[in-house]
């Protein structure tokens, strides 16, 4: 792609605040005097805003006011004047009823934080899962130069010899717990190996996949997805997209240029390659949106089905982030993907080179962390899209993370009506269920939990663990963890709260899935389901004020990005009025 950068120097958008000497300007410029700033600083030059989801109640974020020193440092270097502003950050493992639910709002709130202050460009400071898309989702609608950093994984875990991957070892050994193959006491030690340092989850989890989802986008530096959150490497990084951005601004290099639909078929051929998380489906969709680009179920389904994964990492394989980055990255990757064809070699990047440029000198260092492709972990990575009578508009898999032994599949339905029935039933012995069942959980969707939480991976029945059995077909309108694995169909669309097929299966009822067709049938005919449609009473609870009301209304399906209907295709950032 052929990128003019604009003419410099010029007046910037954070001059309307700071520059001349009307009684606003002074007003403005007065204020932040009073932290020490000289006048000059005030002479014209980039303000970069360092937009930080740092939290003490998000733990993989938890390091991030460090590295926004090393941001600013890259900023002064450069000639521009940081400045850092806290946003909002959504942490997986402590927001209830689910991250995902404020997702939308901390977009809404980032955009908004971007159009209304005196900022030119932006650092996207992010780390757990939510905070990476919702900040490019806000950089993306105000279109003002961004780029990303983010924290960086944990160092691998061990336990007892072993690799503990984070998330990853958390399912496995609950299930070995409710199994009788591992005691109480021995889970409990196992926990203080799970997270070990600063960073985000070791595995190819939700936030490593859209680190890498960034990176393969273009709008961070080539590198940034792997280095450990505790790596020297990782400050440097961060000093060096400080230094970066202050020459986006002045070429006015925004997200428009460079989050393409090219780009966006490089991000989702670079996901099956990694093993990358489902979640990225949603997120990359609701992205798109937000630059008007048309990204579908069908471009998943079409770019990803031929792409082998060739990264062994945890959940697909057995090795962790801190070996994908000493074995050289997602560069690899990428590199790996062109040679192959399947790049677009000219998408631009928040470099100002192509991603071709960026990698094609690159290698790799371990060939058993990042595959040959003859060797690699599944010739079809990539996401399944299923269609059918029991999710019309669609359903996702991950083929790297099922067993290839339940890909074709048929039995007989045990429903859960919602995650607490769930949880009331599954560790009934009286529970009628076996190995050939099909678990159905309905009403976890965007509108059903709401939110959307991850809890599509259900843990199987202990009845059936004690047999030896590790996985069963699975199939909800949920979400699951990146780091979680198995024969999950997820994201069933559209969801039961809206009525959807999956509201009216019923105990006993056949299900068909078939993933080398993309199919996924229960076994009834169109006036059955017409007729048990026509009897649905509708979602149990509806929201009655607030956020969730707000939510409740305005979020759009799983299929689509579960974005808020009103958000897409609203780009620029117009300076708004000045009141005083």
């Amino acid at each position: 792609m052929t990128f003019k950068p604009a003419e410099w120097p010029r007046k910037l958008r954070s001059q309307e605040w700071y520059g001349g000497t009307s009684r606003d300007n002074i007003y403005h410029r007065g204020w932040l005097k009073n932290q020490g700033y000289p006048h000059d600083l005030f002479d014209g030059r980039p303000v970069i805003g360092i937009l930080n989801t740092w939290s003490d109640l998000t733990p993989c974020n938890g390091h991030l006011r460090e590295l926004a020193e090393k941001v600013k440092a890259g900023v002064w270097e450069a000639g521009g004047f940081p400045v850092e502003v806290p946003v909002f950050s959504a942490s997986e493992n402590t927001y209830r009823p689910t991250a995902m639910m404020y997702r939308n709002l901390a977009a809404l709130a980032v955009e908004e934080t971007m159009r209304a202050q005196p900022i030119d460009g932006a650092v996207l400071l992010v780390g757990c899962d939510k905070t990476t898309p919702s900040l490019i989702m806000g950089a993306a609608s105000t279109d003002l130069p961004s780029i990303v950093v983010t924290g960086g994984p944990m160092l691998n875990g061990w336990f007892r010899s072993e690799r503990v991957g984070s998330g990853t070892a958390l399912w496995q050994m609950s299930e070995d717990i409710k199994a009788g193959k591992m005691t109480t006491e021995d889970f409990l030690e196992a926990e203080q190996a799970m997270s070990r340092s600063s960073g985000t989850c070791n595995t190819m989890g939700t936030a490593s996949t859209m680190a890498s989802m960034a990176e393969a986008l273009g709008m961070a530096l080539s590198g940034n997805a792997a280095i450990p959150g505790v790596d020297a490497r990782r400050r440097v990084m961060a000093q060096m997209s400080g230094r970066r951005i202050v020459q986006m601004v002045k070429d006015d290099l925004k997200p428009s240029d460079i989050m393409t639909k090219q780009a966006f078929e490089n991000a989702i051929r670079t996901n099956g390659a990694i093993g990358g998380s489902t979640n990225a489906v949603i997120h990359l969709m609701a992205m798109a949106g937000r630059v008007g680009i048309d990204l579908t179920l069908d471009d998943w389904d079409r770019l990803g089905r031929d792409v082998p994964t060739i990264v062994n990492l945890m959940p697909s394989g057995k090795y962790l982030m801190e070996e994908f980055f000493y074995a050289g990255g997602l560069p690899v990757v990428l590199k790996r993907l062109g040679e192959a064809g399947q790049l677009h070699k000219d998408a631009l990047t928040v470099s100002g080179e192509t991603v071709w440029d960026e990698v094609k000198d690159v290698r790799n260092w371990n060939e058993d962390v990042i595959l040959p492709v003859e060797k690699a972990l599944t010739q079809q990575g990539g996401i399944a899209v299923l269609r059918g009578n029991l999710a019309p508009a669609g359903a996702v898999l991950k083929p790297s993370a099922a067993s290839p032994a339940l890909m074709k599949h048929r039995g007989r339905a045990v429903v859960f009506e919602d995650i607490d029935d769930y949880k009331r039933k599954i560790n009934d012995e009286a529970l009628d269920i076996d190995e050939t069942c099909v678990m159905v959980l309905k009403n976890c969707g965007p509108k059903g939990y709401p939110g959307m939480a991850e809890v599509g991976n259900m843990g199987l029945p202990p009845k059936v663990l004690k047999k030896g059995i590790t996985d069963m077909v699975r199939i909800s309108d949920a979400r699951m963890s990146g780091t979680a694995y198995g024969t999950v169909v997820l994201h069933a669309s559209p969801e039961a709260a809206r009525g959807g097929p999956l509201a009216i299966v019923r105990d006993g009822d056949m299900i068909e899935l078939d993933v080398a067709e993309r199919r996924l049938h229960l076994d009834l005919t169109d006036e059955e389901i017409a007729a048990r449609l026509a009897e649905w009473q509708g979602p149990p609870e509806v929201p009655a004020a607030g956020y969730a009301k707000m939510f409740h209304d305005h979020v759009e399906g799983a299929d689509t990005g579960a974005d808020f209907d009103f958000l897409k295709g609203c780009r620029g950032a117009a300076v708004p009025k000045d009141s005083h």
